[in-house]
């Protein structure tokens, strides 16, 4: 299977001229029916204006994204902001090639460290998706530091980790070790997608990458705005499992 990363430097708090750069971004020649990911609240930055720019699930974003996804005959992982009732969400959503929403995945984490706890609620499960014949468990940023959820995926045995990030250079050696550690643990694939550029006083050098079964970064941007692509193998998946049957022995007390 197909995975594109899209790394992009979006501009703050503006979500038209956001569409624009990812309409000129995003390639023409995508692999059909492939799956193209991209950084979590894609068209805002991560603003805590939640007030400001949330919208209901299947609103302006998701249009814009499920237009994408038929255009280019391919499946959409995105950000956005969600507004549910009173509540605001953090929220990934996965768009078939058809442009329908197969279902979305409400941030567990809030990074409290920004104050996100403050102007966001945090999700309350963790949400596994089917991608061609993969199962695929979602997760956005901050969730990364707590092994606890992808254990449940492992449980189920996901082939895919998919993790969509706003997530600054600073702190970028610990995304690296941690995404490598999901992969080693859970033995599958992990695909994250991250920003570039700045932000105030944060800089954000991207480090979207792919990460095999046992570890190992097959696919890494820096510091680019750029569309880069694996091909991923649910073979490879079966095989580590087979060789080093850890899985099996999970016990979650």
């Amino acid at each position: 299977m197909y995975i594109n990363l899209v790394q992009f430097n979006p501009i703050w708090e503006n979500k038209e001229a956001n569409k624009e750069k990812l309409l000129k971004l995003i390639p023409t020649n995508l692999i059909k029916e492939s799956v193209l990911i991209l950084p979590e609240m894609t068209l805002t930055g991560f603003t805590m204006q939640s007030n400001v720019f949330a919208e209901k699930l299947k609103g302006e974003s998701f249009q814009f994204y499920s237009k994408i996804a038929t255009d280019h005959n391919v499946h959409v992982i995105a950000g956005l902001i969600e507004k549910d009732n009173e509540s605001f969400y953090n929220t990934l959503i996965h768009i078939n090639p058809s442009g329908k929403l197969v279902c979305s995945y409400r941030k567990i984490h809030p990074f409290s460290y920004s104050s996100e706890d403050k102007f966001y609620t945090g999700g309350n499960k963790a949400v596994i998706t089917e991608i061609n014949g993969w199962t695929v468990g979602l997760s956005i940023c901050y969730d990364l530091r707590f092994p606890e959820l992808f254990r449940q995926y492992a449980k189920q045995k996901v082939g895919l980790i998919i993790v969509i990030a706003n997530w600054p250079d600073t702190r970028i050696a610990q995304w690296k070790t941690l995404l490598s550690a999901r992969a080693i643990e859970n033995q599958c694939y992990v695909a994250a997608v991250n920003r570039v550029g700045d932000h105030l006083k944060l800089h954000y050098n991207g480090r979207s990458s792919i990460y095999d079964p046992m570890g190992n970064e097959i696919v890494s941007l820096s510091d680019l705005e750029k569309v880069t692509s694996a091909d991923i193998s649910i073979e490879n998946v079966i095989q580590v499992r087979s060789k080093f049957p850890f899985l099996e022995d999970i016990s979650l007390i």
